[in-house]
């Protein structure tokens, strides 16, 4: 069996998400060819950088034009047509032809925009079939219009809310999959906290490492009574250099690709409300309290962790004294973990296991 993943680097989640994807599925199937490609990347190689590099200066520092862009298409039709459609629908047949994929999944709205486009125009072409199951995984807490195209055979989404949603766009019921959004092996398998003396605080910013640059923050932190913090500052060695080794308290770390290690030891998360890391962060019951979101994406996601009782959003960037007031309140942390345990214990019902049943399922009826 070979499977194609196809994805894009716009924030490091959808790429993130497709990884983790391909490791559930070679576990479930371990002789199957499981290939990941950034489909921008493979269709404009020497201008895919600069692309992305715009894109993370837009979602940084120009939040309101990327809303309105996003409030926009939310009001319009599904089956988006993409720009440059031309250019990608013939390089992606290029891709179809070099990997020959039993079935495709796109974490990107983008690659599933174009997978469907390439069905259609197969179906009106005599003696053309291009019979490849797409399976389509959203990556954020929403079902924006650019995810839903005509031509998916299955959703994988990552809540109930989400398979309602999809359902009053006109999704049939059976082609929803409540997985999650995927995550890595390592982020289940986080061993029991043992009991400790003092209280672990974990602040991530992400790739980028977008954290406050106050430094009033990190020194109400540091004061914060039998509490270890560690940092992820992340790409942003400009913020590390100032961080590291300034507070007793606190320690400061650059990009590091073994998250869980730390996740394992927190009692609580400080970060963005970016879909990944919530799910992640689901899996290892460590409540999360997050950032104000700027992004359309981070505002329903921090509207559904706080419907689901399973963290907070803070209601200024300067909120040192409510993660302490937080973190001190072991109740507050134990119900919301709870909380936690229960999402969790609904998907692993659900689960990865449909994918797979109807990727063998899509296989042998092509057989």
């Amino acid at each position: 069996m070979n499977i194609l993943i196809l994805t894009g680097k716009f924030g490091m989640g959808h790429w993130a998400a497709s990884q983790s994807l391909r490791q559930q599925l070679l576990r479930g199937f371990p002789d199957a060819v499981v290939e990941v490609e950034d489909f921008p990347a493979y269709v404009l190689p020497n201008a895919s950088e600069a692309i992305y590099k715009f894109f993370h200066l837009v979602v940084t520092h120009g939040t309101y034009l990327f809303n309105t862009w996003y409030k926009l298409t939310a009001m319009g039709h599904t089956d988006a047509r993409p720009p440059l459609e031309g250019l990608f629908l013939d390089k992606l047949a290029e891709l179809l032809e070099k990997y020959r994929p039993d079935a495709v999944i796109a974490t990107h709205p983008l690659c599933a925009q174009i997978m469907s486009r390439l069905k259609e125009e197969a179906a009106r072409k005599e003696n053309c079939c291009l019979d490849i199951p797409l399976f389509t995984c959203i990556t954020d807490v929403s079902s924006h219009p650019e995810w839903v195209n005509r031509n998916t055979d299955c959703y994988l989404v990552p809540s109930r809310e989400v398979k309602e949603s999809l359902e009053e766009k006109g999704v049939a019921p059976a082609r929803i999959f409540i997985t999650g959004i995927p995550v890595r092996d390592e982020f289940r398998r986080l061993p029991e906290r043992n009991g400790r003396q003092h209280r672990e605080l974990l602040i991530m910013g992400g790739g980028l490492g977008l954290l406050p640059s106050e430094e009033s923050f990190y020194e109400a932190l540091n004061k914060i009574p039998d509490t270890r913090v560690t940092i992820i500052t992340g790409h942003n060695k400009k913020l590390f250099r100032r961080l590291a080794g300034r507070w007793e308290n606190i320690e400061v770390l650059g990009y590091t690709d073994c998250v869980w290690e730390y996740m394992a030891k927190a009692d609580m998360i400080v970060t963005k409300p970016g879909g990944i890391t919530l799910f992640e962060s689901i899996y290892a019951q460590v409540p999360i309290y997050t950032w104000p979101p700027s992004l359309c994406q981070e505002q329903g996601n921090a509207r559904w962790l706080t419907g689901k009782g399973i963290g907070w959003v803070a209601r200024r960037e300067d909120c040192a004294e409510e993660i302490r007031e937080i973190l001190m309140d072991g109740k507050r942390l134990a119900q919301a973990a709870a909380r936690m345990k229960m999402v969790r214990q609904q998907l692993e019902v659900e689960g990865i296991n449909r994918l797979m049943a109807a990727i063998a399922g899509s296989e042998e009826a092509a057989a």
